[in-house]
């Protein structure tokens, strides 16, 4: 099962680029973050190039890399915005809704049907976000829902969780068209091409602010090219169903670097809740 150690090797580098992402925010807007988190990590990925051939490149491929850039840019600063805005322990949770929303996505553009089993894991999904809510809820049953779509940051979550929910699809598309290596080169670079005029647009400062903190900027594009790396080996042995779910459990370990590092509250409610939704993950993508 080498896929599994690609997965959880997956999930530990994306949950330390949650970590480096919320230091860089306090120094930097989203946009400046969402493009380094793509552009930083092409420095580690390029040397890759000495060591694969260039694949033949299947007709699907370019729709793939342009459509799929262009999403995940877009996902890419929403996820920023969202980490920016709320506690990294109750924003981050939420990604792992993305293999819920793949249960519908999946089958309509790559063929994959996950295990009806899925059902039981959409419930545990649901009862994540419920307890995930608990300490920020007001009197009432429906107070951490109300709670959930008032927060700014959960609010984009959810949105990010569902557009991921088609790139991962394409990410699939696009290595079958070419090769996990080099889909890991490509992605980032389009997705870096994208955000680079908008964080232009958005930032005009930006140029000259980055050199003051590269220290800050360049972990999160190392941890950033480990997590596409790994995901792409991953992604190229199993279903893609399968690989978001195990990626997903690095929602635990952003709950924990939230407490511990960012001294972010609700730390037995918030770790519970995304521990409920790991469960339910794994129910619909490994059974």
């Amino acid at each position: 099962m080498t896929w599994i150690v690609f997965a959880l090797l997956t999930a530990f580098c994306e949950s330390f680029k949650d970590v480096f992402s919320k230091k860089g925010l306090a120094r930097l807007d989203e946009y400046v973050i969402a493009w380094a988190l793509r552009f930083f990590a092409l420095p580690f990925l390029l040397p890759l190039l000495f060591f694969i051939k260039m694949p033949p490149l299947g007709p699907g491929f370019w729709l793939a890399l342009v459509v799929g850039a262009g999403l995940n840019a877009v996902c890419t600063i929403l996820y920023m915005k969202a980490i920016k805005q709320s506690a990294l322990s109750l924003t981050v949770p939420l990604v792992a809704l993305t293999p819920m929303f793949l249960l519908l996505t999946s089958p309509l553009m790559i063929g994959e049907f996950p295990d009806w089993s899925g059902v039981f894991g959409i419930v545990l999904i649901v009862m994540g976000s419920y307890v995930l809510n608990l300490n920020a809820s007001a009197p009432g049953y429906f107070a951490p829902f109300r709670a959930l779509l008032k927060e700014p940051g959960p609010k984009l979550m959810l949105l990010t969780a569902f557009l991921w929910s088609l790139t991962a699809n394409f990410d699939k598309i696009g290595i079958q068209n070419s090769s996990p290596l080099f889909w890991s080169l490509a992605a980032p670079a389009g997705m870096a091409l994208v955000l680079m005029p908008v964080m232009l647009y958005k930032s005009p400062r930006a140029l000259q602010q980055i050199p003051v903190i590269l220290n800050k900027l360049v972990p999160i594009g190392f941890f950033a090219a480990l997590t596409v790396i790994f995901q792409m080996l991953a992604v190229s042995l199993t279903l893609v169903s399968h690989v978001i779910a195990i990626k997903r459990t690095s929602t635990i370990l952003s709950v924990c670097w939230g407490h511990l590092l960012f001294n972010e509250g609700g730390i037995k409610e918030r770790l519970l809740g995304a521990s409920i939704m790991v469960l339910g993950v794994v129910l619909i993508s490994l059974f």
